[in-house]
């Protein structure tokens, strides 16, 4: 992965999580511990974060949550590479000239280090994610109106008059914090209300969700499992989880692991 790409994540990781470890950071970006560290030195020379014993620092601490769930940060360095890989093979589902809508969350985000080489229009409620389409490819963003809640990265509005009915997308490409057999669920209903404005905007639903999700449960569902049309996962899913998924009349794409090393780059 290029030196300037790496130091992206890491700073985007560390934006709103406040402190992570070069262990952490190791596992985001599949860099070696010492070249992470040589990273967080440049980083810590340029003023951009602290360094502290075995990790990193942001510069200025986040302000408290202001809805559920844990902070971009935190998960972003959760199943990093798994992550990675699922939005590499959601990436493949986008075709130029095309409109889609991304859903703010750690695994969707892992979708821009793919989307650098097309021409897109994309509705996202994510900061992070309009932030990095704005200034590393040629994609055209739109962003809903709300309130930025600084910890999840994600533009929030309890009003339907936000924008977003005036947008229509082939794709909405979204995560999820727990899969069951009651569906999809999330963490906060100021999320879901914003999930379900924009589910209503696309012909077809694309969940990416890491196989952890399968074994993690919410208080509330977003939709049924009907509802969605494609989900990616990676490699550790078990068969009872498949099984679910393809009863439900999903297709299930399965996204293998790069080799250690390589870096994300643009695909058509």
């Amino acid at each position: 992965m290029h030196e300037r790409e790496r130091h992206r994540m890491i700073l985007s990781a560390i934006e709103g999580r406040s402190v992570a470890t070069v262990q952490d950071f190791a596992a985001l970006t599949g860099a070696s511990e010492a070249t992470v560290r040589r990273d967080i030195a440049l980083l810590d020379s340029q003023k951009k974060l602290r360094r502290v014993r075995g990790g990193a620092e942001a510069l200025k601490q986040a302000l408290p949550r202001a809805v559920s769930g844990e902070s971009f940060g935190t998960l972003q360095t959760r199943n990093a590479q798994q992550k990675l890989a699922i939005a590499r093979e959601a990436a493949r589902l986008c075709e130029d000239d095309s409109a889609i809508i991304i859903n703010g969350g750690s695994t969707t985000f892992g979708m821009v280090h793919y989307l650098t080489g097309l021409r897109l229009q994309v509705l996202t409620n994510s900061f992070p994610i309009a932030e990095h389409l704005l200034q590393h490819s040629q994609c055209g963003v739109l962003l809903p109106a709300g309130a930025v809640y600084r910890e999840q990265g994600l533009i929030l509005s309890p009003f339907d008059a936000d924008g977003i009915a005036h947008f229509r997308a082939r794709r909405m490409f979204m995560g999820a914090q727990g899969i069951s057999p009651l569906g999809f669920a999330e963490s906060d209903p100021l999320i879901i209300q914003s999930e379900q404005r924009l589910m209503r905007q696309a012909d077809e639903l694309v969940i990416l969700a890491d196989a952890s999700k399968f074994a993690d449960r919410s208080s509330f569902i977003i939709a049924p499992l009907e509802r969605a049309d494609i989900l990616i996962t990676d490699e550790r899913i078990d068969d009872r989880s498949a099984a679910m998924i393809e009863s439900a009349g999903l297709r299930l794409i399965v996204a293998v692991l790069e080799p250690k090393g390589e870096p994300p780059r643009s695909e058509s």
